[in-house]
């Protein structure tokens, strides 16, 4: 067995703002033949998800491979249960092979007419933490009103879906285009959708929940939250996922005018960090699996293909211009 010729992604730089194609830098190196109790994970598709942007920040060593979830074939295997050929979801993004051992890699199942890639979407930590948030965290009851930020994107267009077959009597959803907003009525199943340029929040919250909402599932922070706080009944839940609205300044927002309503209305706001559901993921697959197999979820994916195009995929997502998870593709499934 000799060394693999690979490529990696590598941040060079940290992000002054809004990241730029000049933070990364693209590095040929080859990766060794396995020792025993490796295998050699040649990937298949690559994940870009908002959380790497505070990475950016110190999270990720510079002038080093990436941390990513991905989908990939093993190649070449001393070790002992994985096989040439098995499909593995691992955390070693941002290049084209890696070495792996049994501990840091899970099989995927194969399911009839489920493709893999759905591993980095509804049946991935994308689905997951739109999952938990809903059944863990905001506790949904059947009958209640539910308002998703960013609802156009991985986490949202899942958990809108979601909440609908958890029983929610109304499903809101916001987004930043016309389009998006269509896409969301029309296609995901929400009952209504606004586009958040058209005015503040609260008020086109009102105009489409004109009776409150019990959850709010927060993917954006700053004028979303306020606004969502104002629409919130009384005992109502926030499930705080992401703050897309600060990722990229120095300054955070200021706090939500309206916080004290917290008190005032008993509400309750908590954070939601998916590694601390990992217990979930069987129940996620067991409750989903059925559905999209029968087409009442839509694994909704935005695909790029080509490794050279991953970090063009990274900002693009961070600048909203995905529907849905956006995934790299940078081989196939099925040889």
């Amino acid at each position: 067995m000799t060394a693999t010729a690979a490529r990696f992604v590598h941040q060079i730089s940290r992000p002054d703002g809004f990241p730029t194609a000049g933070d990364f830098a693209f590095v040929e190196e080859t990766v060794p033949a396995p020792a025993p109790g490796q295998a050699l994970v040649e990937n298949v598709h690559l994940s870009v998800d908002p959380y790497m942007r505070e990475l950016m920040d110190g999270g990720w060593d510079l002038h080093t491979p990436l941390e990513g979830r991905s989908i990939g074939r093993v190649t070449v295997s001393r070790a002992p249960g994985l096989a040439e050929g098995d499909l593995v979801f691992h955390r070693k993004g941002w290049r084209t092979h890696a070495l792996v051992t049994p501990d840091e890699v899970r099989v995927l199942p194969d399911h009839r007419g489920v493709p893999a890639r759905s591993y980095l979407g509804v049946l991935g930590g994308t689905g997951l933490t739109a999952y938990v948030a809903l059944t863990r965290t905001a506790r949904l009851k059947p009958g209640e009103s539910v308002f998703v930020s960013a609802a156009a994107g991985g986490v949202g267009s899942a958990a809108g879906q979601f909440a609908r077959l958890l029983g929610a009597g109304r499903v809101v959803g916001s987004a930043g285009s016309p389009a998006k907003v269509r896409r969301l009525t029309e296609e995901w199943g929400f009952d209504a959708a606004f586009d958040y340029h058209d005015g503040p929040v609260g008020d086109l919250l009102a105009k489409a929940a004109p009776d409150g909402i019990d959850v709010y599932l927060d993917n954006v922070g700053g004028d979303h939250l306020e606004g969502a706080i104002q629409g919130l009944r009384e005992f109502g839940r926030i499930a705080w996922i992401g703050a897309i609205a600060q990722y990229h300044s120095a300054r955070p927002p200021a706090a939500p005018r309206n916080l004290f309503d917290i008190v005032e209305k008993s509400l309750r706001l908590e954070g939601v960090l998916v590694r601390n559901h990992r217990d979930a993921q069987r129940e996620l697959e067991d409750f989903l699996v059925p559905h999209l197999q029968a087409g009442r979820v839509v694994d909704v994916q935005t695909v790029v293909q080509g490794f050279d195009n991953v970090v063009d995929a990274f900002l693009g997502m961070l600048g909203g211009a995905n529907s849905g998870k956006m995934i790299v593709e940078v081989g196939a499934e099925r040889l």
